[in-house]
């Protein structure tokens, strides 16, 4: 059966090549395509649904990423052993697109529109996220979705001093930069990413190079696009407008909701305020009220209140809650809240706040990562909850929701880059806990992740904060402010999200999502700028509160103990089946995990208390240790013969006492002398070249004189 495949390539630049190919998978979505770097290959296929469901002002956009293991070759864990829900890796990846793709579509479109992306095949070294941008704008470039693109997402990384797009997994580990960016061909839309303490200039200069790349990426597509024959995008029509209601609106209620902008009040009592504005202009309308009226005054509305807070803003440098542009909310902060946590604190900025705990587990703790690009095993968790009653809602807790795991995703990255690696032997568990939230409650868990940390008595390497940014701009005045420490509604109404956190130092994480064409370079550099500005004074604030980590672990934290042993001696110390370990845990009350590391043996030994970590170590180093010529030890008979005993003077390891060692006295026989239990002193004379021991109780035995030496002295 014949097949019209369509295909473009276009270089990254070094000579590796990337293909875009359609018409051959997936014919029957409204658009598909295979993007293939290396033996890495995604197809992504995207379907819209014509028409939208009366009432929706919104796109219900759904973007999934999703990775076969049979791209790697794996077969999946698990008792079903097929793939299941996404995992927080295919989540992160799949807000990434979202994220990048949502600002693009039309402000009126509505239908229902669901872009999945799939790895199929999987080169190791060739990280898959990178390509999922491009692949799911792809499909929609070869489809008639209506669609102000396209787009496309690089990685950019800073490898042994120069900037490298979609660099290989194996190099990036030297990174000190790596960021995921998004944008046209015009702007950026998305950055996401962790840096090793960079400046701000270093941060502009990434994204910049990352943009060059995209331009060329994003012409690709457009060229695929003419190629497949597909320029034109369908016609729609999902809103009804109603001009002599929007004005009504607008004339009734503008001068009231800037009167409440400006009054700098709380949350609620805001937003009780602008409800109340609302009914009471719905209440005009009489028999003029129907359901389309009802959801066009609603809509209307929302635009007032978008033109009101924004005029205020630009008009007048007055925020919702007061404040002028550069200000940030008074902070404070306390540590050791809870009594029985190895860690805590409670960070509240304004009305956002973050209760933080700290828990310290052993190797047996960490999280097994069972996915087909990534499986292994991580250290470092983090977790971010986010309960309805944080902003006065009623919302079933159904566990982690996709914004949850992105949000501490972001947090994770900033603090990850602070936790020591080489002397630290804990599983570190941090769970942010937001109680309260009007505004960038990722940032409060990274302030109090840092100072719960620190409380726990982990040595990081230097304190972080984060702060959110926000922007509000005029087309056509060309006004624009930067506004430090965004609430929830200016998160809502501006045209700017960007987060960044850092130390001291520089920055270690961002996260930045667009609502707006042309975004100039200065305005960045602006921004980040005046979130550096934001990032030192909380953390002065912070240092209030604790400014370097505790000396020592809480009395109750858990201890561990690693100790070396030689390779040889792992197996005498787990035991057939796991028996000697089991039963040293048994009988002692501690965990103890063993590895094999640079070939040496890493033992560590985890307890609550002094007493269990000491029996552990003891009888580790009675089973790993090495006789020593010379030493004394306390051994146990275990074996009568005619020549001698063998005595136990290790677990493990048995000499030789023969029957001329056993003291000053020639015995002709074993019988009497010695009995199998017996516990003797003995001496280790000699280790021969096969390992066996020559041990000896009579040098251990003042010798007795000789028959000369006892007769009488001569007159």
């Amino acid at each position: 059966m014949s097949y019209n495949a369509i295909k473009k390539s276009f270089d990254l630049g070094d000579g590796r090549m990337i293909e875009i190919e359609t018409g051959k998978l997936a014919k029957q979505a409204d658009g598909s395509v295979v993007v293939k770097m290396g033996d890495t290959m995604l197809l992504a296929t995207v379907v819209s649904t014509i028409g939208a469901k009366p009432g929706t002002d919104f796109l219900p956009l759904s973007v999934d990423y999703q990775e076969k293991y049979a791209s790697t070759g794996r077969i999946p864990g698990g008792f079903l052993r097929r793939e299941a829900r996404l995992s927080d890796y295919e989540v992160l990846i799949s807000r990434l697109v979202d994220r990048a793709l949502r600002p693009m579509f039309p402000d009126d479109y509505h239908s229902d529109t669901q872009v999945m992306i799939s790895l199929i095949s999987a080169d190791k070294n060739i990280m898959p996220d990178c390509l999922a941008g491009l692949a799911a704008s792809a499909a929609i470039a070869v489809s008639d979705i209506p669609f102000n693109g396209p787009i496309s997402e690089v990685r950019v990384a800073r490898i042994d001093g120069k900037f490298v797009i979609n660099p290989y997994l194996s190099d990036l580990e030297r990174a000190t930069i790596d960021f995921l960016v998004a944008g046209t061909e015009h702007d950026i839309v998305m950055v996401e990413g962790e840096a090793d303490e960079i400046s701000e200039e270093d941060m502009v200069a990434a994204i910049e190079f990352a943009h060059k790349a995209i331009v060329i990426q994003v012409q690709a597509q457009k060229e695929l696009a003419e190629m497949v024959g597909k320029t034109k995008k369908r016609e729609y029509s999902h809103e009804s407008h109603d001009e002599e209601l929007k004005k009504k609106v607008y004339d009734a209620t503008y001068d009231k909701v800037y009167a409440i902008a400006k009054s700098n009040s709380a949350k609620h009592e805001r937003g009780d305020a602008f409800g109340a504005i609302l009914m009471e202009f719905i209440g005009t309308l009489g028999e003029d009220l129907d359901d389309t009226t009802g959801f066009l005054a609603k809509k209307y509305f929302h635009d007032v209140q978008y033109d009101a807070i924004r005029n205020l803003v630009l008009d007048e440098g007055i925020r919702l809650d007061g404040r002028d542009a550069r200000t940030v909310r008074p902070i404070w902060s306390e540590i050791g809240y809870l009594p029985s946590a190895h860690g805590s604190a409670v960070f509240t900025r304004g009305e956002t706040q973050s209760l933080t705990t700290v828990t310290l587990g052993a190797k047996s703790d960490e999280q097994m990562i069972d996915g087909a690009f990534f499986n292994g095993y991580q250290k470092f968790l983090l977790h971010y909850n986010f309960p309805g009653f944080s902003t006065g809602e009623v919302r079933p807790n159904r566990g982690a929701g996709r914004r949850e795991i992105g949000h501490g995703n972001l947090a994770m990255r900033s603090l990850k880059k602070v936790i020591p690696v080489d002397d630290n032997p804990y599983t570190i568990r941090i769970v942010s806990d937001i109680l309260e939230s009007n505004g960038s409650s990722s940032m409060a868990t990274v302030c109090a992740g840092t100072l719960a940390l620190m409380d726990a008595g982990v040595k990081i390497k230097a304190p972080v904060s984060g702060i959110a940014m926000g922007l509000i701009t005029d087309e056509k005045t060309g006004k624009y402010a930067i506004l430090s420490d965004i609430l929830g509604d200016e998160d809502h109404l501006g045209d700017m999200d960007f987060k960044v956190t850092g130390t001291e130092a520089g920055i270690v994480a961002c996260q930045m999502d667009l609502k707006i064409n042309g975004l100039k370079w200065e305005v960045l550099t602006a921004a980040l700028k005046q979130a550096g500005e934001a990032r030192l004074h909380i953390l002065n604030e912070m240092k209030k509160t604790i400014s370097v980590p505790r000396e020592d672990y809480k009395p109750h934290a858990p201890r561990i103990v690693t100790l070396k042993i030689d390779k040889e001696f792992i197996g005498a110390v787990i035991g057939p089946g796991g028996k000697i370990i089991q039963e040293m845990q048994r009988e002692t009350g501690a965990t103890i995990a063993i590895e094999e590391k640079d070939n040496q043996g890493i033992v560590q030994i985890f307890a609550d208390n002094k007493e269990a970590i000491d029996k552990a170590v003891s009888r580790i180093r009675a089973i790993a240790a090495r006789p020593e010529v010379g030493e004394v030890y306390e051994g146990k008979v275990k074996t009568i013969m005619p020549f001698g005993a063998f005595v136990e003077i290790m677990p493990g390891k048995d000499g030789l006492l023969h029957i001329s060692e056993i003291d000053w006295t020639r015995h002709e026989t074993m019988d009497g002398v010695l009995n199998v239990g017996d516990i003797v002193q003995v001496k280790l004379l000699d280790v021969d070249k096969q390992g066996k021991l020559k041990l000896s109780r009579k040098a251990l035995l003042p010798r007795p004189p000789r028959p000369e030496e006892t007769k009488p002295a001569e007159a």
